[in-house]
């Protein structure tokens, strides 16, 4: 599932190393071997209806076991694979939905990691040079189950998983996966130039539309970088692509530093090496990006990417022990290092068309497979993982309309599959996912909903806002708002800034908000909207509950909460057609959307849960689950 979402604090330069891999001695005996493959949002009903279209997935089936993998509450990635490793819900790990809220000014901040600034600076002029290193962290809670096994000396190596970053140390290495985020500290934002008449600057969610200006067949486009934390006033770093446009030919010279090459219009380029000046001459910040040449003439429109972090010198931790992301870009070639590289917000924005957005995530797949295969042709025994994005970022595009497209991205993972059961040996094999899929026809503003039956006020009644976060909100007299894709809180007095609902009203304000949840109808087509309206108090284990929404809403097929509400607006209306790019999710209830597993080993589980996952690692190799971990083994 791809959110973007800006991380909080500076990213660069400053941070401090993270803690190197610390290998226990290694046994003399040969560690059994255990591969596993997380395919984020792989649904089962999909791989059900199109076994004869995935022979290796089939085959896989047919010689261990398919099952349908109950996934978390909420089924959100962030939470999901954060049960996969840790073996805990959310109320053990502390991760609720990509999105958690301060509860002292109702902001939103991202639940997977946080970044702070160096505690000791020197001032000079315009400069502010760090005497000491920031610090980038993991909100999550628990051990992570390789940390288990290194503990036990068993080798490991995890490449991409979701919500690793910063990467945990191992005894072996580790590549960061979803929640890495781009130079420019966010989850992913292109930059889209174009010279058509009209054309306005304007930040768009995911992107930046910056217009040019051609002159004599000559642009030149400014990249925008990093936030220069080392100027106090954290203007934004720079380099500049120079573009020269042939007079006849659909054709272009790009230049940037000091690389020159040539598109044709609707091409690709390779990866471009970029260096932000900080301190000219002395301190510069390194990245890379890719370009599309979308159009060239009689207009100029050009596509580039996020400025990735560059894996061969990285400027932030995206690979334990650092030298890892290093060997495979030597190795390999430069990847795309993005947690969500899949450019699913250049469609949403109408920059790509369908078939535009397809190519490029078929470039990531391509880049991330051969990393998979690296991986594999390294692996001599211990614990190996991997993570493949696409056809979770394609189901949020293609699922229910545009099934054959779908299919390709299935069919890829299905080669993927059958390679590394060929190269598996002895191996225990699983292949899984973390959650399923459904449609998403219609989008709820829950914010507006609660404004209807009373929960929420506004200082002027009727004055709603569509984009501002709680722009009109009166919290002397509002009881509950929503943050987040599932989250609803109560305004609760002693923890939010302005709280009016006492801890003895608590219990029968949440009852009468389940109540009508439940009870709550389209007023288009009269349907139920909401399944299930979760109390993680009732729900989860555990001690982490600090960052817990009061109710997690898990809504039927067909509706998901709106953008907006993910951040706090309150539109005018309640509950609209989605007529956005993005046409599937999993933002519901739990039940309707299970995971998938499949596994070359016979099972005895007839339920398998995504928690059962950690323990049954641990159990292949004879050790223990940890403390705090609530699975069963499934084999």
């Amino acid at each position: 599932m791809s959110h973007r979402f800006v991380i909080a604090g500076a990213l660069l330069l400053s941070l401090a190393g993270q803690p190197g891999c610390n290998p226990a001695q290694t046994s003399q005996s040969r560690k059994p071997r255990m591969i596993v493959l997380g395919i984020d949002g792989m649904d089962p009903g999909f791989l059900e209806a199109h076994w004869s279209a995935l022979p290796n997935l089939d085959r896989l089936r047919r010689q261990g076991e398919f099952k349908r993998l109950a996934t978390t509450i909420p089924p959100q990635s962030p939470v999901a694979w954060s049960t996969f490793i840790t073996g805990m819900d959310p109320g053990g790990h502390g991760i609720y939905d990509f999105i958690h809220r301060n509860p002292e000014t109702a902001l939103p901040y991202s639940s997977m990691s946080e970044v702070s600034d160096p505690e000791r600076t020197l001032s000079i002029g315009p400069y502010v040079l760090p005497l000491s290193k920031g610090r980038v962290r993991s909100l999550r809670k628990g051990k992570a189950f390789w940390q288990v096994l290194s503990d036990h000396q068993v080798p490991v190596n995890i490449i991409r998983m979701p919500t690793n970053f910063p990467p945990l140390e191992c005894e072996g290495a580790s590549l960061s996966g979803m929640g890495t985020p781009d130079m420019r500290g966010t989850f992913g934002t292109f930059s889209f130039y174009t010279s058509q008449p009209g054309a306005a600057a304007r930040q768009a969610p995911g992107g930046q539309i910056v217009p040019v200006a051609v002159t004599n067949h000559h642009a030149e486009l400014r990249i925008e970088g990093p936030a220069n934390s080392m100027r106090k006033d954290r203007a934004r770093s720079f380099t500049t692509l120079a573009v020269d446009i042939d007079p006849a030919e659909p054709v272009a010279r790009f230049r940037a530093g000091g690389s020159t090459l040539l598109l044709k219009e609707g091409e690709w380029s390779g990866w471009i090496g970029a260096e932000f000046p900080l301190i000219r001459g002395l301190k510069s910040a390194y990245g890379m990006f890719r370009i599309y040449a979308k159009k060239l003439k009689p207009e100029l429109m050009i596509y580039v990417s996020p400025i990735n972090i560059d894996p061969a010198r990285p400027e932030l931790p995206v690979s334990e022990p650092a030298s890892y992301s290093r060997d495979l870009a030597r190795a390999l070639g430069p990847f795309y290092t993005q947690g969500m590289a899949e450019d699913t917000a250049a469609l949403r924005q109408g920059i790509f068309t369908r078939e535009e957005y397809l190519a490029q995530s078929r470039l990531v797949a391509a880049e991330h497979l051969r990393i998979l295969r690296y991986g594999i042709q390294n692996f001599r025994e211990g614990f190996l993982f991997f993570h493949f994005f696409g056809i979770d970022q394609n189901s949020h595009m293609l699922w229910g309309k545009y099934d054959r497209e779908l299919l390709e991205t299935y069919r890829l993972v299905d080669q993927a599959v059958g390679w590394v059961l060929e190269h598996a040996g002895d191996s225990a094999v699983v292949v899984m996912s973390d959650h399923g899929f459904a449609a998403f026809d219609r989008t709820v503003h829950l914010n507006s909903w609660l404004l209807k039956e009373g929960f929420l006020s506004l200082e002027e009644p009727g004055k709603t806002g569509n984009e501002e976060l709680f722009a009109h909100v009166d919290w002397s007299r509002t009881q509950a708002y929503s943050l987040g894709l599932n989250g609803l809180y109560l305004n609760l007095a002693g923890r939010e800034r302005n709280g009016i609902v006492a801890g003895a009203e608590r219990a029968g304000v949440l009852g009468k908000i389940q109540e009508r949840l439940t009870a709550f109808t389209d007023p288009k087509t009269g349907a139920r909207v909401v399944d299930t309206a979760y109390r993680p108090a009732d729900t989860f284990r555990g001690t982490e509950l600090a960052n817990a929404p009061d109710l997690i809403v898990g809504y039927r097929p067909g509706y998901r909460s709106s953008w907006q509400t993910a951040l706090g607006a309150v539109p005018s209306a309640i509950v609209e057609d989605n007529t956005e790019a993005w046409i599937g999710d999993h933002c519901i209830a739990a039940h309707f959307v299970p995971g998938s597993w499949l596994s070359n080993r016979p099972g005895r589980l007839a339920d398998p849960r995504l928690q059962d996952l950690p323990v049954t690692i641990l159990r292949h190799y004879g050790i223990p689950p940890e403390p705090g971990m609530i699975g069963r083994p499934a084999f």
